[in-house]
């Protein structure tokens, strides 16, 4: 029988993978990725016994449907959220703000941990859940005998920095995260090379995220290599990444439903990678009461047009193929890749994408009479042909019954470098809270929020509350807000700067860079930093 504690891949090649199997591997061996054989179903009477939790109780209620006590001992569980979620700044953990009453339109903020980002609310946990695998695994072993991870990443900017923070001088562990150079804020570079623990290596690689994260996947398919260094991940390809991201859709329901009873909230997702979105997507078949989820891409707009077409294609934004040049004249990479002032969400390939093809293809194009087996066999052969077609055409077309499934969950908008420093100014001018500052990733949420309220205003419709997912602090991105903001009375960066910043511009860096996007670099990279790395421990041992 299905569980929703034993996981499966995307790909079909693999099943019966245990909660630590997918944390540890982060990648199936088929390149698929982790998803629970079975999405649990809340008990009834639900809403009325959480409905006073926090976020850490929450937490635990949720992560309990997902994982085995058998592996995780509840008290031990409770242990790990606890230690995740107490370094975060505020008590609510993620905070549920209301921008503008009238409009309905609220913001639930993402960025109270260590390094001011959603990826915090994840990490924290992902790299205390590594650590208590690894020691278990480790308990009385010698030290010749010790398992050790390697953790490989790549960000667009905010993921490093949170993986970052939560692995720093954890034992037995190396974390290993790739950026493009020069393509992430001053802030988010600065975050992740002023880490200098010895278990720290940051490579700065001369191309795009997407070249990162291709090659993230190349190590990982990697046999060889992935067995010799027992490699594990970080990026939102993680399943603990997702899982963690499901609570704050509960708790900011709770959260509005307090002052708002019976509210069915339609929650607002900036999305590049797809993760954040895809746990809102969990949270609802958990029967989480909502309206649909919105997808906000920027002018990368892959997402967006698969929305709108059935089609997954990789091309610019303009509509022109990879490694065109926009029709406005604005940068763009060789890849595609159009940077923007939301430069996270630069991204062509949505890697968390392929975990909602699988719940489409399982739902809409396999027999209902047959097994559950063949059926999920059936979602996993589907995934691979549709994937084998993204990687040797540049795209592919689902089919009609998938199209209008996915529809039926989920809309999308397109929010251009303009409109997002039009919202910027216009939030920090009409918000019931003061001056209120939109990071540019946030901005594009707000953007399309705002864009369906006039609609429904014109139409004469009901108005629905909004909430808006705020991903990022806004002083991670000063270009951004200085274009939107300068020269409005009041306003000074300054001010929006945190402490925590300003030590940033004077500590010590460390980084490595890598001339090329090529896999071999970066493997020639890991392999002499890894020995450097051990003989330093040697040394201090002795």
């Amino acid at each position: 029988m299905a569980s929703s504690k034993s996981y499966l891949s995307t790909r079909g090649g693999s099943s019966g993978f245990s909660f630590e199997d997918t944390v540890l591997k982060g990648l199936a061996a088929d390149g698929g990725l982790f998803i629970p054989e079975a999405v649990p179903v809340l008990h009834a009477g639900w809403e009325t016994a959480w409905s006073a939790h926090s976020f850490q109780e929450l937490a635990f209620e949720i992560f309990s449907l997902f994982i085995s006590p058998e592996e995780i001992p509840p008290a031990d569980l409770r242990e790990l959220i606890e230690r995740s979620y107490a370094t975060f700044r505020v008590p609510e953990v993620t905070p549920l703000v209301t921008l503008r009453g009238n409009d309905r339109l609220h913001l639930l903020e993402l960025f109270h941990g260590p390094t001011f980002a959603f990826k915090d609310v994840a990490l924290q946990f992902v790299g205390n859940l590594f650590e208590y695998f690894l020691e278990r695994r480790n308990r009385d072993k010698p030290a010749e005998e010790r398992e050790a991870l390697t953790v490989v990443g790549a960000t667009s900017g905010d993921t490093g920095s949170a993986a970052i923070y939560g692995l720093r001088g954890k034992k037995d562990i190396s974390v290993f995260i790739l950026h493009p150079k020069g393509k992430i804020s001053p802030i988010q570079e600065a975050q992740m090379t002023s880490v200098l623990d010895r278990n720290v290596h940051n490579l700065a690689v001369v191309g795009t995220f997407d070249n990162c994260q291709d090659i993230v996947k190349e190590l990982f398919a990697d046999s060889e290599f992935n067995a010799r260094h027992k490699l594990g991940a970080v990026n939102s390809i993680n399943w603990a990444r997702i899982l963690a991201q499901i609570v704050y859709y509960f708790h900011s329901y709770f959260a509005l439903t307090a002052s708002y009873p019976g509210a069915r909230p339609r929650f607002v997702v900036p999305s590049g990678n797809f993760g954040d979105i895809l746990a809102g997507h969990f949270a609802k078949r958990m029967a989480l009461p909502m309206d649909k989820l919105v997808v906000a891409t920027n002018e990368n707009d892959i997402l967006d047009r698969f929305w709108r077409s059935g089609r997954y294609e990789v091309h610019t934004a303009d509509g022109s193929e990879a490694g065109g040049i926009p029709a406005d004249g604005s940068k763009a990479h060789p890849s595609g890749v159009k940077e923007t002032l939301s430069p996270a969400m630069d991204i062509l390939v949505s890697s968390n994408f392929e975990r909602l093809l699988w719940y489409l293809a399982f739902q809409a194009d396999t027999a209902p009479t047959d097994d559950t087996s063949t059926r999920q066999a059936a979602a996993g052969a589907k995934v691979r042909a549709l994937m084998t077609s993204l990687k040797q055409n540049g795209g592919f077309a689902v089919t009609d019954a998938m199209l209008q499934l996915a529809r039926a969950d989920f809309g999308s908008e397109r929010v251009s470098d303009d409109e997002t420093v039009d919202t910027i100014r216009t939030i920090y001018r009409t918000s019931d809270n003061p001056c209120y500052v939109l990071d540019p990733h946030s901005a594009v949420g707000v953007t399309a929020t705002l864009r369906h309220i006039k609609a429904v205003e014109t139409a004469g419709e009901p108005a629905t509350h909004q909430i808006s997912l705020s991903t990022a602090h806004p002083a991670k991105f000063s270009h951004a807000v200085d274009l939107a903001l300068k020269g409005i009375e009041g306003y000074n960066f300054a001010d929006v700067l945190p402490e925590e910043f300003m030590e940033l511009a004077v500590a010590e860096k460390r980084v490595e860079n890598v001339a090329a996007a090529e896999s071999g670099l970066v493997k020639a990279a890991i392999e002499r930093l890894l020995a450097g790395e051990k003989a330093a421990a040697t040394a201090v041992a002795e």
